[in-house]
């Protein structure tokens, strides 16, 4: 991750948000703020249930204090700093959600977003949601990304998978993979290059960004004897992105590619569906992969695993995702304060 030196001004602190109640977040923060030993930056706050996440650390025997926090007040180092939105008492189970326990990780986003207009918070950090729940509780939205773009009227944005070895960006994400070949234009993957390339300039911090597109067939189509979508599609919205100005290249086969980037060669993959890009990501990134949101005019990465409700409760959840998370977004909010303020000098 590259976090660009140089600008000094006091930021807000970053947001993380609960998730469910009742999955694993309220676990993997307690963990991350427990074992935190930060000397500098500004003190992450979650926005969630304070009562929740004082059971959770009674439960599971973690020692850290939870205190109220409010928008504008400093935060207590070696604290968890909580603003409280929801009071849902002590009748939850663990990994059964319900329409409050919806009701209430959709009004933690919301709030978040808020806050990060009014510039009480630097960014976003999420804890995994139950999509059912959610809609239950009645956000009709089926997951964390579309709700975001809609709460900052976003139009093009896009789900990156990040880590410190791989970085993969999708044209197509859930789709059964009958429907993936007619989904995939010239127009889909061009947008998709340039949105990646825009994104590991000025979040990532790279000025020359180098980036490989996967075919979609068995050997990158083998010259049209497996496929055609290479010749038609592909290659020409590669060339397309050169034109533009990128660093592109492709088709390149799927079962080479990755190595290439996770050897250095590329800075990120455009990858044609979901498991073609997240069964390698996440064979490297396991337990350390971020979710971040690309063309938000905020800054968002979250975990990059569920709710995780078989183990919701019983003391096995790992924080190492969250805390990548949160270490990228802080790197994210400084390269792009970096970027403000050489566009204000220009």
């Amino acid at each position: 991750m590259t976090v660009q030196p140089g600008i000094e001004t006091k930021l807000p602190p970053l947001g993380i948000t609960m998730g469910c109640p009742v999955g694993i977040g309220p676990e993997i923060i307690l963990r991350f703020f427990s074992k935190s030993e930060r000397q500098t930056g500004a003190w992450p706050v979650v926005i969630g249930d304070a009562g929740v996440l004082r059971r959770c650390a009674k439960a599971l025997g973690i020692g850290i204090p939870v205190v109220d926090w409010q928008p504008g007040a400093s935060c207590r180092p070696l604290a968890l700093n909580v603003l409280s939105l929801s009071d849902l008492g002590d009748g939850l189970c663990w990994g059964s959600p319900t329409i409050e326990t919806g009701r209430a990780m959709g009004c933690y986003i919301e709030e978040s977003v808020r806050l990060i207009r009014q510039g009480q918070l630097a960014g976003l950090v999420t804890c995994p949601i139950g999509k059912a729940a959610l809609k239950a509780g009645g956000y009709g939205f089926p997951g964390h990304t579309e709700m975001l773009a809609e709460l900052c009227q976003a139009r093009d944005f896009a789900m990156m998978m990040a880590g410190a070895t791989l970085k993969i960006t999708l044209v197509t994400i859930h789709q059964a993979l009958a429907e993936v070949p007619g989904a995939i234009t010239r127009e889909a993957v061009l947008r998709m290059i340039t949105i990646t390339g825009r994104a590991l300039r000025d979040d990532f911090g790279v000025a020359q960004p180098r980036m490989a597109v996967a075919g979609l067939n068995p050997h990158a189509g083998e010259d049209g004897m497996f496929g055609d979508e290479e010749q038609r599609v592909i290659a020409p919205a590669v060339a397309a992105g050169r034109r533009a100005g990128w660093q592109v290249e492709g088709p390149f086969p799927p079962d080479t590619v990755f190595h290439k980037a996770a050897t250095g060669r590329f800075d990120a993959v455009v990858c044609m569906y979901h498991d073609q890009g997240l069964i390698p990501f996440k064979l490297l990134h396991f337990s350390d992969g971020v979710n971040v949101t690309l063309g938000l005019p905020i800054v968002r990465t979250s975990v990059d695993h569920g709710t995780a409700y078989d183990i919701a409760g019983k003391g096995l959840a790992d924080p190492a995702s969250l805390a990548a998370a949160v270490s990228m977004a802080e790197a994210i909010v400084a390269n792009r304060q970096k970027l403000e303020a050489g566009s204000c000098r220009l």
